[in-house]
């Protein structure tokens, strides 16, 4: 396997699922729908993606080579979907807060 494509399997294999929850975030937006309010959300969802990536990046690094090669995968897929989770979950805690 390409080495470049094995670092970012996780991110890739995830990215359906990240599509499907981007749009419920970005559709459960309650009016008004300010420009301000758009861009705090794309800002959201580019920084839970990025989170994502040097997240599984970060672990794939720094897992127990003992274990097994496909423990590698697991983790960055486990640790960059756990980011990209903590931070959707913060805008949406941050989105209630807002008037």
């Amino acid at each position: 396997m390409n080495s470049t494509v094995a670092v970012n399997l996780g991110l890739i294999l995830l990215l359906p699922w990240y599509l499907v929850l981007g749009i419920v975030f970005w559709r459960t937006r309650k009016p008004p729908l300010g420009l301000g309010r758009r861009l705090a959300d794309a800002a959201v969802l580019l920084l839970a993606l990025a989170g994502s990536g040097i997240g599984g990046y970060w672990s794939f690094h720094h897992a127990d080579p003992g274990a097994g090669a496909i423990w590698k995968q697991v983790l960055a897929s486990l640790v960059g979907y756990g980011v990209f989770l903590l931070v959707l979950g913060g805008g949406f805690l941050a989105r209630r807060r807002t008037p």
